[in-house]
């Protein structure tokens, strides 16, 4: 692999571009949400209460409904769950989280497409992983 002048060129402009990336708006936005969520104690305590239950579910899910616990277990985990989800610093994580995937995912896009339309983008998103809008997913038989 020679390092030529064209090589050089492409990392700085990759490198320009994670730095415009890191001092955007959604990167601000994203970094604050995760700080405030680490740093509250009643949302950790939520989060903790829902993953100690979780790795309950995943020991009862082995036995399925023949567990003895297996009610108990499975209402604690959607109550915690839904608990965890409510919380307003949780909510507000997971909405920076889509925001700064959703512009990664469009980056992804606008560099493979420059490149040529038949490269494939991994983006997660049904919409730019077939290069058509897929309503309803594609398992609803609705893909064009």
């Amino acid at each position: 692999m020679l390092a030529t002048s064209e090589r050089v060129e492409l990392v700085e402009n990759a490198e320009e571009l994670a730095k415009m990336i890191l001092e955007s708006d959604v990167v601000e936005q994203y970094q604050i949400s995760l700080y405030k969520l680490r740093h509250n104690r009643e949302s950790q305590r939520k989060i903790k209460r829902f993953i100690s239950v979780k790795d309950l579910y995943e020991e009862v899910q082995r036995f399925g409904k023949y567990h003895p616990d297996y009610k108990k277990i499975m209402t604690e985990v959607r109550e915690y769950k839904r608990e965890m989800d409510l919380d307003p610093l949780v909510a507000d994580f997971k909405l920076a989280e889509n925001d700064l995937q959703a512009l990664l995912d469009d980056i992804s896009v606008l560099i493979g497409g420059s490149v040529s339309e038949h490269i494939k983008v991994p983006t997660g998103n049904p919409f730019f992983d077939t290069g058509h809008s897929c309503s309803g997913g594609c398992s609803s038989g609705s893909c064009g």
